[in-house]
């Protein structure tokens, strides 16, 4: 809905601005026809007025054409705000003819040359009013030479510059020129709202779809679903739109001198404003150069973490060492290129290290108050590092969490679950608390299954059922050999537990669903009961709170024990 509304706004407001210029006739002289009225001055920039400054540039219509420097008493900015106002003038005259050059005192000096117009109440063309009117532009010295060229050279090359940058400003100051860039900016502008309106499509449907709805008619996939994008890539669309319009404001003050003369401006003030400088650890740091550096650390990270994942991958993983080895070896690696790095960019940007002592109290000063946990879970991943007790692949038990170790940091570890649920567990719960490790130094593990039998069940015949159930599972360890203990009498059954080998403890849980599963087969087939709790019930007379007769309490004592009878022969059954 905005968008059309933005589009009707934009069109009504260039139709107006392409109405003015079809009615403005293309033939008026530039000094009458001139829509761009320049109200700052140059000389407010600090290019222009900082008289410390060793070269300042001509700028015509925001392009920079050459540049010059001080002579004498004159600054630099002195001599081109001079130099710009001249070119500016001769812009606007429709008599200028060129550049000419002469020689005083050995140094070359540009003029710029008018043709005088002739006096109109003489029936006669005279000489006299034939000659070209010449104004002063500037001279050429040392200081404007370009590369090693000498005075000479610098003047030709200069005054073929000048000719055509102000033919190039008289053609883009005409009618015609304006009315093509208006149709040429409608056209970014229609197409910045329809890449902006593809985009927001994309946000609901895919990219066949989208465009089906920014263009009616294109023939339909019937494969297309809805697609559920994540707030990620939610964002990615608004940064695209954010840098196509960008992309499309620049080309379009590119496109007239007013607009590029206002970017100009613009850029020289954030370029001014970031090179203001400021004294940080002793030395003089500007805004700009902070950013630089500031880039440099984080190109340094980004590239610290691409050698470790190459050594990580190409070079460890070829070694065959353990993955928890691989692992140290890559941390370590990492944030030793990072610290190395950081060396490195501060001392080459003038900060002594000893200089950032009052930084490191204050951090100090801030961990012991507020960044307690943060320092003592990077401290507790260190240990662990160094300790290996943990490493990655180990299947590991902290508190309820029981699973897989798919990374090892510095503050945390990422646990996954058998339910395949990744979990973040703090490094210092691992110092702090009991942590039950199945892979620690040796994957082997013995598993317990404990199993109960009836009373009355030949104990030898459930030892060889169990040891031929972990017999024929694959998973089970032959060295060492699988176990049956007869554990205890207990209250409702003879209860044995089997003990099995496994090189594997993160499928522990399917080793024993499995085991038990052919532990019941086995019984069905040998006939070997598998006992239901039972309890038995005696009363006594005495006991109860009022007194019966004798013989209505022995006919509810048999009622009581044919119902307790009954339910123990249909739980067997």
């Amino acid at each position: 809905m905005w968008s059309k509304k933005l589009l009707k706004i934009a069109l009504t407001v260039f139709t107006a601005v392409l109405i003015l210029f079809l009615n403005t006739n293309s033939g008026l002289a530039q000094l009458d026809y001139n829509p761009f009225t320049y109200n700052l001055n140059f000389e407010e920039l600090q290019i222009y007025s900082d008289p410390s400054i060793p070269k300042a540039p001509i700028v015509i219509d925001g392009r920079e054409l050459f540049s010059v420097g001080k002579i004498d008493s004159n600054t630099a900015g002195e001599r081109a705000e001079v130099i710009r106002s001249e070119l500016l003038k001769a812009i606007k005259a429709d008599n200028f003819s060129g550049v000419t050059i002469q020689e005083q005192g050995r140094l070359p000096v540009l003029y710029l040359v008018y043709k005088k117009q002739p006096e109109p109440d003489l029936e006669e063309t005279s000489e006299l009013n034939l000659r070209e009117d010449r104004r002063y532009l500037f001279t050429v010295t040392k200081e404007d030479t370009i590369g090693r060229k000498s005075n000479r050279e610098t003047a030709l090359d200069l005054k073929e510059e000048i000719e055509q940058a102000i033919a190039q400003a008289k053609k883009e100051r005409s009618a015609a020129y304006i009315q093509r860039q208006a149709f040429i900016t409608i056209g970014l502008l229609v197409l910045g709202l329809f890449g902006t309106r593809l985009l927001d499509q994309l946000q609901t449907y895919p990219l066949r779809r989208a465009i089906q709805r920014v263009i009616p008619g294109l023939p339909s996939n019937t494969s297309s679903q809805p697609s559920s994008l994540t707030t990620l890539f939610h964002l990615k669309l608004g940064f695209a739109k954010f840098i196509l319009w960008v992309v499309i404001i620049f080309i379009i003050s590119r496109l007239f001198p007013l607009t590029r003369y206002w970017s100009y401006i613009l850029f020289s003030i954030v370029v001014g404003t970031f090179n203001k400088s400021f004294s940080l650890g002793g030395n003089e740091f500007s805004i700009l150069r902070l950013l630089i550096l500031i880039g440099l650390f984080i190109g340094a990270i980004i590239l610290s973490g691409y050698i470790t994942d190459l050594l990580r991958n190409n070079i460890l993983q070829a070694t065959r060492i353990t993955r928890g080895s691989q692992e140290i070896i890559s941390i370590i690696t990492k944030y030793g290129l990072i610290s190395l790095s950081t060396v490195v960019l501060l001392q080459a940007n003038g900060l002594n290290l000893s200089s950032l002592a009052l930084i490191g109290g204050a951090l100090s000063v801030g961990i012991g108050l507020g960044l307690q946990d943060i320092a003592r879970n990077f401290a507790s991943g260190i240990v662990l590092l160094f300790e290996r007790s943990i490493q990655v692949g180990d299947f590991i038990q902290v508190g309820e969490h029981l699973g897989v170790v798919e990374e090892v940091r510095t503050r945390s570890v990422v646990l996954k679950t058998l339910d395949r649920i990744s979990i973040i567990v703090p490094n210092s719960r691992f110092l702090s608390e009991e942590v039950i490790n199945w892979n620690h130094r040796k994957s082997v593990s013995r598993l317990h299954l404990p199993v109960g039998v009836d009373y009355g069940s030949d104990v030898n015949k459930v030892k060889s059922a169990l040891l031929q159930a972990a017999a024929e599972h694959l998973e089970v360890l032959r060295h060492p050999q699988p176990q049956v203990f007869f554990t205890e009498f207990g209250d409702s059954s003879l209860n044995f537990e089997l003990l099995v080998w496994t090189s594997d403890p993160s499928r522990q849980a399917l080793l024993k669903s499995d085991l038990y599963f052919r532990i019941e087969e086995i019984f069905k087939e040998q006939q070997i009961q598998i006992p239901f709790p039972q309890r038995d019930i005696n009363l006594k007379a005495k006991d109860l709170p009022f007194k019966l007769s004798p013989q209505l309490e022995g006919h509810l004592l048999y009622l009581l024990k044919g119902l307790i009878s009954q339910q123990y022969t249909n739980h067997k059954k």
